[in-house]
């Protein structure tokens, strides 16, 4: 195996998300952090629409799910994460409230102005954040809202080695107040933003990743694309733990004017 660490754009998809779909997680977060963010969304009743999008296996749809009541689209590309989050729903007894949609966030199976709440943890930078907060935004009612984490800059200068990564990962990587300024560009009254803890990304999301790790590449022996995309996800954990004092996740909580 090389010892180059190739960009994430290089793996083929569906070895991606195959790997992801034996974690609870795939993006750093937590119930506490989606709880907390839920806390500044207000009037949500029994008959809201809220769109999980980009939903994953769906762990934070369910708490969603637990902490509102009403229904809720969990939206992403892949079947195998959609597939995942029904046997989810049907465990919670969720079935009247949750269901997932397989499709793409270029392309959402809403109506204009339909849903009271657009939520996306970790995965709005596969649009992109401005063209996500301003293409979704047709969606939502006037005085909806629009909750998503996103990886952004601490600081206006990093070293190098952490700038290049995240610069070749994701080039709409920004600073907070940029971001900030972004939301309100695309027709928000921002609400509220915060960092999210490191444990995060360390028990949440690292954490259940080397176990994960041997599974993958029991199944994918002798497979070097396998093998070199394991090796990006061990590097991406090292850089974190070098140069989290520079970068995280944050949420941005946005209103519809």
């Amino acid at each position: 195996m090389s010892n180059d660490n190739k960009s994430i754009h290089e793996f083929d998809f569906n070895l991606i998300c195959e790997y992801f779909s034996s974690v609870e997680r795939q993006g750093p977060g937590s119930p506490e952090v989606t709880i907390k963010a839920l806390g500044f969304i207000d009037n949500l009743h029994s008959n809201s629409k809220i769109a999980d999008i980009g939903c994953g296996t769906g762990g934070q749809t369910i708490v969603l799910a637990e902490n509102t009541s009403g229904y809720i689209a969990g939206i992403d590309l892949f079947p195998l994460f959609i597939n995942l989050l029904s046997e989810n729903v049907k465990q919670k007894r969720l079935e009247g409230r949750v269901k997932g949609v397989v499709a793409s966030m270029e392309e959402l199976p809403f109506e204009p102005e339909d849903l009271d709440l657009i939520w996306s943890e970790g995965a709005i930078y596969n649009i992109g954040f401005e063209r996500g907060l301003k293409e979704w935004s047709n969606f939502l009612k006037k005085g909806g809202y629009i909750a998503v984490s996103e990886v952004s800059w601490y600081t206006e200068k990093r070293p190098k080695e952490i700038e290049d990564f995240w610069m070749d990962a994701y080039p709409g990587i920004d600073t907070i107040p940029n971001k900030i300024a972004q939301m309100q560009h695309a027709g928000y009254v921002p609400v509220a933003s915060f960092i999210l803890p490191e444990n995060c990304w360390t028990e949440h999301f690292y954490a259940p990743q080397p176990e994960a790790e041997k599974i993958f590449l029991k199944k994918h022996a002798g497979n070097r694309l396998a093998e070199e995309f394991v090796a990006n996800q061990r590097h991406e954990r090292q850089l974190y733990h070098q140069y989290k004092d520079y970068y995280g996740y944050v949420f941005y909580i946005g209103k519809k004017i």
